[in-house]
Formats: C-alpha cells, sequence, structure tokens
C-alpha cells in the first residue's frame, strides 16, 4: 500500500481566518441582481435559499442587513388559496418551501403576515392514512416531508391537529435491518433520510 492521496493541500501561508464579512457581503449581494443567470436558474428552491440565506446572516450577527419588507412580501406572495407557500411565484405550494417561509417568518417574529390557519388545513391535509405526509399535491411521499409537517406544526403551536402517532409509526416503518432510515418503507438507507425523523 502507498501513500495514500489528498485530495487538497493546503499551503502553508493560506489563511486562517474566516472572512465573515465577505461571507456577510456576498449573501447580502445575492439576488440584487435579479437578471443574473445563477439567480434565474435557482427559482425554483427560491423560498428555501432565503432561508438558508437569512440563517446564515443571522448566525453571523447581520441579518439586519437584508431587506425585511422585501422578504415578507415575497412569502406572502407564495402563499396560494390553498394554504401552502410556493418556492417561488408562479410554482406550486410544497411542503419544503412551507416550511422554508414558516421558518424565515418566525426569524422575523412575523407569521401575521400570512393565513396560518390556511397552512395548518394545508400540511393537516397532506397527512394520509398510514401516517406518511406527501410533500405537495402530487402525492410524492418521503420522510423528509414527515418532518417538514411537524417541524412546520410545531413551529405554529398546532402539531396536534395531526395523528403524531401514525407519523411517528410510519417512520419507524421506514427503518431498515442496518438501522438506517429510507424515504419510503423498502427504500435504502440513506444518511439524508437518518437526519430527519
Amino acid at each position: 500500500m502507498g501513500t495514500p492521496q489528498k485530495d487538497v493541500v493546503i499551503k502553508p501561508d493560506a489563511p486562517s481566518t474566516l472572512f465573515l464579512e465577505k461571507h456577510a457581503d456576498y449573501i447580502a449581494s445575492y439576488g440584487a441582481k435579479k437578471d443574473d443567470y445563477e439567480y434565474c436558474m435557482s427559482e425554483y428552491l427560491r423560498m428555501s435559499g432565503v432561508y438558508w440565506g437569512l440563517t446564515v446572516m443571522d448566525l453571523m450577527g447581520q441579518l439586519q442587513r437584508m431587506t425585511k419588507e422585501e422578504i415578507l412580501a415575497f412569502i406572502k406572495s407564495c402563499q396560494h388559496e390553498c394554504g401552502g407557500i410556493s418556492a417561488s411565484i408562479g410554482h406550486d405550494p410544497h411542503l419544503l418551501y412551507t416550511l422554508s417561509a414558516v421558518q424565515i417568518l418566525t426569524l422575523y417574529d412575523s407569521l401575521h403576515v400570512v393565513d396560518v390557519n390556511k397552512i395548518v388545513d394545508y400540511v393537516k391535509s397532506l397527512q394520509k392514512e398510514d401516517g406518511s405526509f406527501a410533500g405537495d399535491k402530487w402525492g410524492e411521499i418521503d420522510t423528509r416531508f414527515s418532518f417538514c409537517a411537524a417541524a412546520t406544526l410545531a413551529l405554529l403551536g398546532k402539531l396536534d391537529v395531526v395523528d403524531v402517532e401514525k407519523a411517528v409509526e410510519f417512520v419507524l416503518s421506514c427503518m431498515n435491518f442496518d438501522g438506517g432510515f429510507g424515504c419510503r418503507p423498502g427504500s435504502e438507507s440513506h444518511a439524508g433520510q437518518d437526519f430527519w425523523p
């Protein structure tokens, strides 16, 4: 056996400091040029991207640099009549983006911007007889969506509107012989699925 190859070689004179201000500048500037290719191509995950950006800005103590009013107006414009929230204007609502939006609204203490009762009804409508949750009206089942449903309702203080016991039973039915979880019963184990339950 030879000497293992390194993927990356870090030079001795490489910076050893995290440049928080540069990171904050990058996040704050993202989306300023709405005609940029990257901005346009990421529309399908915009709501989660906004959540990720706001979270990191909050962690760096830079949340005040973000345009709260514009963000809240965007979230409001993404809520559908069914109560669910979409990734961006003109997209279908989904549990992933509904959770991202609720997390943003919680961060800003601004749940009043949306119809919370409709969100609760939307999440409740996606629980299936076996306790699982569909991500949206198209019906894909995945334990990630069980997490999104539980987290959304917990943040709203409404976890009691769904059958939590059945939801737990469904997640446990996705556990495999190796101790890992799949996205549905019989699906292969995946580290990502182990995180969600």
